[in-house]
């Protein structure tokens, strides 16, 4: 029992660390996710939904924190129950999301590595089972180090997690796991290979003839039956789904992705949303965008707000650039500072920076 509980112990402290520093690299995305769950289709909690970011921050923190608490043996009492409450929350929020098919990814360890809601149910379930094991042979929990040892491992621990979570806030995630890093293609992103997996669908055909029904399931082929007929697609096998599949350049209607993702020296302006964007950011973003127009870049913006929005923005800060509409959660996606810059050399990431560090964007002189 000794080892079994030394054994679940590391495991479990491990991957808290683990899973809390991967969303702690990204504290915006996991409120993004968190936003999902407090939905009015699926928790219902619109209430949270303004202090989602605030909830991630404290929440990843946590985790990790727990995590070394596990690992070096702090508060044994506290960290056990804790560690305990969290995992029967997340296995609940798992299994509700997994049965009725609402987040189709719980965002347990970030963009690093997507699992299923099921497999999501499943991982909690096995920590469970470990932290069971650790709370019923808690008399072999023994601590590591001294007392004041400890401590300080876990003041530093807090210390480090908050300069990180600032760092990222104020800047960007130190990872990038998400399809639109450095040296990514958009257009390779949004491309099919030549083997691409298709999708599987059956079709049930229910035929009333002579006031009698009859059910058959075929794959695509039209049954040899008669009579009056309904019929009902199931998808059984999703097929390949690009990494980038929602990414656009609208404007008036008319899509110019092709074209501007074929331009080489474009600098793109992204304001996902110009309802809670950083409006100072405007300041800093319109002397970067001035001097690329100057070097001879093409600048654009990118936002899924309106168009009448974007020109009144564009006419209060005196932008020299038009806005193209795209997807809100493709532009969450592409970068999580609001407004953001990116430079493209034929749809290709060169450069990605947060409205804080505008003034760091590299530019040669194309005249």
């Amino acid at each position: 029992m000794k080892i079994l509980v030394t054994l679940s112990r590391i495991f479990v402290g491990v991957l808290f660390i683990i899973s809390g520093l991967i969303k702690l690299n990204d504290p915006v995305g996991f409120s993004f996710k968190l936003k999902d769950y407090f939905a009015p289709d699926v928790l219902n909690l619109e209430i949270f939904i303004p202090f989602a970011l605030a909830i991630a921050i404290f929440v990843v923190i946590f985790e990790v924190m727990l995590g070394v608490m596990l690992l070096i043996g702090y508060a044994r009492k506290f960290t056990i129950w804790s560690s305990l409450l969290m995992i029967i929350f997340f296995t609940f929020l798992t299994f509700y999301s997994a049965y009725f098919n609402k987040v189709t990814d719980c965002g347990c360890f970030g963009d690093a590595i997507k699992l299923t809601p099921w497999e999501s149910f499943s991982k909690d379930i096995v920590l469970l089972i470990l932290l069971l094991i650790i709370y019923f042979g808690r008399q072999y929990f023994k601590p590591l180090f001294t007392s004041n040892t400890r401590k300080i491992l876990v003041y530093l621990t807090f210390i480090g997690c908050m300069a990180l979570g600032y760092y990222v806030l104020q800047h960007l995630p130190v990872i990038d796991f998400r399809p639109y890093k450095i040296d990514a293609n958009i257009t390779d992103g949004m491309s099919y290979p030549p083997d691409a997996e298709q999708p599987l669908f059956e079709y049930h055909w229910t035929f009333t003839n002579n006031g009698k029904e009859k059910v058959v399931v075929t794959n695509g082929d039209f049954p040899k039956e008669e009579g009056e007929y309904t019929v009902e697609t199931i998808m059984i096998q999703e097929g390949y789904e690009p990494p980038i599949h929602d990414f656009t350049m609208e404007r008036t209607g008319e899509d110019y992705s092709e074209a501007l993702l074929n331009k080489e020296n474009l600098i793109v302006v992204v304001a996902y949303s110009l309802s809670n964007s950083e409006k100072e950011g405007f300041i800093n973003i319109k002397k970067a965008t001035d001097q690329a127009i100057k070097n001879g870049y093409k600048v654009i913006g990118l936002s899924a707000s309106s168009q009448e929005a974007t020109e009144a923005l564009t006419k209060e800060y005196n932008l020299n650039f038009e806005f193209y509409f795209c997807d809100e959660t493709a532009l969450k996606t592409i970068i999580r500072s609001n407004p953001s810059l990116l430079e493209l050399q034929k749809g290709t990431i060169k450069q990605k920076l947060h409205w804080n560090d505008a003034a760091d964007l590299k530019l040669l002189n194309k005249n």
